[in-house]
């Protein structure tokens, strides 16, 4: 039986892992703001104790915890101390923009180390816990929301390393979708497109990417990490209980396919 309200996520601890900026920061907003009991973690823990304390100013339930998610001993510290999520969105990651013959052992490693071994650790341990609660009736369900990129989905140049890591989640997200299922957790990616953030505001300042974008995107405007945030609270809330596997693209109509300037 869905809440009064399905959208809403009152009772509910949400654990948003890359929550110091752009869209992880965001989407713990969000979280908060729609009932959830929010835990931000990241490295910059003043950033996020700055971000829950303007949260609970406005009657939400915020807290900040540390986390490198590239390290293990620090994902193993926040999985076992921070109080078990219903909703675990992963968030944290990193890019490196360079020519695919040009990268170096070391620049492999350090995004997958990020982008994709924390990222399955954390929802390892995070998962684990969850599960022993729904075994013992404490919990009826959960939900995990990965945040995957255009690569999800299809190829973009020079960003190769991070596209085996972002399609490497949306696999993950079909696999634990299905293996999860008899546990009523559901687990979806979202696959945003061109989002303005701070990691990617100097790509964007020549005049050229813009005349190219609003060639080729139905909706030509760069997204904000505002657009990313109301899907991730649909797919932690009861609204989304039958939702589960899918990877939905944020992305102002760029995969849905070219625009041309033909008209009839």
């Amino acid at each position: 039986m869905q809440a009064s309200n399905p959208f809403s996520l009152a009772g509910k601890t949400a654990l948003v892992a890359g929550a110091s900026r752009g869209i992880g920061l965001a989407i713990a907003g969000a979280m908060a703001r729609a009932g959830a009991r929010t835990v931000l973690a990241a490295r910059s823990l003043a950033r996020l104790e700055s971000a829950a304390a303007r949260l609970r100013e406005q009657g939400c339930q915020a807290e900040a915890w540390p986390l490198d998610i590239a390290d293990s001993k620090s994902r193993t510290a926040l999985a076992e101390a921070v109080p078990c999520p219903d909703i675990l969105i992963n968030v944290a990651g990193i890019n490196n923009r360079k020519r695919m013959e040009d990268f170096t052992p070391e620049e492999y490693r350090a995004v997958l180390a990020t982008n994709l071994d924390g990222v399955f650790e954390l929802t390892q341990l995070i998962a684990r816990r969850l599960i022993g609660r729904i075994k013992s009736g404490e919990a009826s369900g959960g939900k995990v929301v990965h945040i995957g990129s255009l690569t999800s989905l299809i190829g973009l140049p020079y960003v190769s390393v991070y596209s085996i890591t972002k399609s490497a989640l949306a696999g993950l997200t079909r696999a634990t979708a299905l293996e999860w299922a008899r546990y009523n957790i559901q687990v979806n990616c979202i696959a945003p497109g061109f989002i303005l953030t701070d990691l990617n505001r100097e790509m964007w300042q020549p005049e050229h990417m813009a005349r190219w974008r609003a060639g080729v995107q139905a909706n030509p405007r760069m997204g904000t990490p505002e657009d990313i945030a109301p899907l991730a609270v649909f797919l932690s809330s009861p609204a989304s209980d039958f939702i589960t596997g899918q990877v939905i693209a944020v992305d102002g109509g760029f995969t849905a396919g070219a625009m041309w300037p033909f008209e009839p």
